[in-house]
């Protein structure tokens, strides 16, 4: 899916969700853990139920990968069912990738060729020859991870250099002259308002993936407020509060509801 395609299913949909699938096998309802590729049959029934609502789909694949093979082959069969199913979602393989060389090279050919993702993230802390290998696949994107939700964030991402720029200036400032608003997206979270104003200054045109609303505290007034562009631009990514709306067995209705509550916000947007 390319910048216009992106561009035009938001304004088609007056929506810019994002559902992040993190199905943490523990809190799955057990009724579904007697069915095999559990997490799978789990996603299935999110993804059927939040699609009217959304425009992204986000597997995070730490959830897939800690159950082995079969989270593997629910991965597998989780993104094979959106491609099918859903042409029109676009989807992000959240991997938070971040290896040089023939590594990279591997990494970026599972998510981006053998699962088809449109897009995946990464980490670019080892440089470029932790980029480069994912800007390789034409029609596929690279969302770099820039300034992220979590509170140990200042740890190392909000540091001041000794040219007085943020560590997360530099990644964003070095990541363009690699690849284009075509190719590469940013991660900026929701709960820091002030310095997602400050990073659309930077960066006018670039899709932002916003992580952060509902379970992490994020409010979307301030997002569209600090990161709306006059294509959108973003695209604001809720799992938790979706997915676990519910704990019993009507999980899926429940996780429909709720993206459809956001939805209605987001459309308000586009008046």
């Amino acid at each position: 899916m390319n910048y216009n395609q992106l561009r035009n299913s938001i304004f088609e949909k007056k929506n810019f969700l994002c559902v992040g699938l993190d199905p943490d096998y523990e809190k799955i309802p057990n009724s579904l853990k007697i069915i095999p590729l559990t997490q799978f049959e789990f996603c299935k029934k999110i993804i059927d139920a939040v699609a009217p609502y959304c425009i992204a789909f986000k597997p995070n694949t730490a959830f897939f990968e800690e159950r082995g093979i079969e989270g593997w082959a629910s991965l597998e069969r989780t993104i094979e069912y959106i491609k099918k199913n859903y042409p029109n979602h676009f989807t992000i393989a959240d991997a938070k990738r971040g290896d040089i060389g023939n590594t990279a090279e591997a990494y970026a050919k599972t998510f981006l060729k053998n699962f088809n993702f449109d897009s995946v993230t990464i980490s670019p802390y080892m440089g470029r020859d932790s980029i480069l290998p994912f800007l390789k696949y034409k029609g596929k994107w690279s969302i770099v991870l820039a300034l992220t939700s979590n509170e140990s964030a200042d740890d190392l991402e909000t540091k001041k250099l000794q040219n007085s720029s943020t560590n997360f200036e530099e990644v964003i400032n070095f990541t363009l002259k690699l690849g284009t608003k075509e190719n590469t997206m940013f991660v900026v979270g929701a709960t820091r308002p002030n310095d997602l104003k400050y990073i659309r200054n930077i960066i006018p045109d670039h899709f932002l993936l916003i992580p952060g609303i509902g379970a992490q505290g994020g409010n979307l007034m301030d997002v569209v407020e600090n990161a709306w562009n006059k294509d959108c631009g973003i695209l604001v990514n809720a799992s938790r509060s979706i997915i676990f709306a519910s704990s019993n067995d009507d999980f899926a209705e429940a996780a429909g509801a709720e993206a459809k509550k956001i939805a209605i916000g987001m459309s308000n947007f586009f008046r």
